[in-house]
């Protein structure tokens, strides 16, 4: 690990999270992105004492920190390497359910963000790698130099929501191939030109892109937001905290579709689909970081926190 990899993290919305998950004394509690343990730690706090907690994480080096970090509460701590779109099995092998809350950030770690050699950002020259895990076989460099020019395309235009996919990756396929993050920040910035009245660097949302690609991560979310509602007890929170419009957009859409009784389509005269509200969302808007938390941490500015409680059995 570069030494740049060093820096401490701080975890988003801290007090948030805590006073969302309603954590109380004794409660059993999911990080399913547990990264560095600051949420974790601060869950642990809150939830002394008898409060146990279960971190999952595909990242080994993040569970290696959390470990540290957590040593206080090893007795009250499992970490477990995994993608949390297996947190059902996870929890059921550890027999670790009902819970009384479960969070999902879904951030990037300023850990990984600052590693070079993880290939995350385009600030810091590295391999094209962008995997969470080792254990996984497709990176960045894979993507780039071997699709064709409309399938990556595709890619950033879905993932990145890239106005400009095409004309991107029509330029990458005439440069590759390419090795390094700081040559493919070059080459979009070639084909769509500097940071002329841009608040972002050019190629942010193709770093995006190759990101969500890589580590399949909307469909780890899509697989896991039913799975944590299984896994809570009566009235547990599900905490989400997102940080991009694909993802805000799933959580968003899970919960209205969840807090419903019926999701029949209008046209139809009577329901049908004998669906029930499972789900009661927690406030009306997502929650965001207040502005001293942006100026402290400036890449808190995108989180968008959302909330929901299961109905006890009988309210369904």
């Amino acid at each position: 690990m570069s030494p740049q990899a060093v820096t401490e993290h701080a975890p988003v919305m801290l007090s948030e999270v805590v006073e969302a998950l309603n954590v109380r004394p004794g409660g059993r509690y999911v990080d399913g992105t547990v990264g560095g343990g600051g949420h974790a730690l601060a869950i642990l706090q809150a939830a002394e004492p008898g409060g146990s907690l279960l971190g999952l994480d595909r990242d080994p080096r993040a569970l290696e920190r959390a470990g540290e970090r957590l040593t206080k509460y090893k007795t009250d701590v499992q970490l477990v390497q995994s993608d949390f779109s297996n947190v059902a099995d996870v929890c059921e092998e550890a027999s670790f359910s009902p819970v009384h809350g479960l969070l999902l950030d879904l951030g990037m770690s300023s850990l990984q963000l600052d590693d070079a050699e993880r290939g995350f950002s385009f600030q810091r020259e590295g391999p094209l790698d962008m995997r969470f895990s080792p254990d996984q076989t497709i990176t960045a460099a894979d993507i780039v130099n071997e699709y064709d020019k409309d399938d990556l395309a595709d890619v950033l235009k879905r993932y990145g929501e890239e106005t400009r996919a095409k004309r991107i990756a029509r330029r990458i396929v005439e440069r590759r191939p390419l090795q390094t993050t700081t040559e493919l920040a070059k080459v979009v910035e070639e084909a769509v030109g500097g940071r002329v009245r841009r608040q972002s660097h050019p190629a942010t949302r193709t770093f995006q892109a190759l990101r969500i690609a890589v580590n399949q991560e909307l469909l780890s979310l899509e697989a896991a937001l039913p799975q944590a509602y299984g896994l809570l007890g009566d009235l547990g929170r599900l905490v989400v905290l997102a940080y991009h419009s694909l993802e805000d957009r799933l959580v968003k859409q899970y919960i209205r579709l969840e807090s419903r009784d019926c999701i029949c389509p209008p046209r139809l005269p009577v329901c049908v689909c004998e669906h029930k509200a499972s789900l009661r969302p927690i406030g009306r808007k997502a929650i965001r970081p207040s502005v001293e938390e942006v100026e402290s941490n400036p890449r808190s500015r995108s989180a968008r926190m959302r909330v929901a409680e299961r109905l006890p059995a009988s309210a369904g």
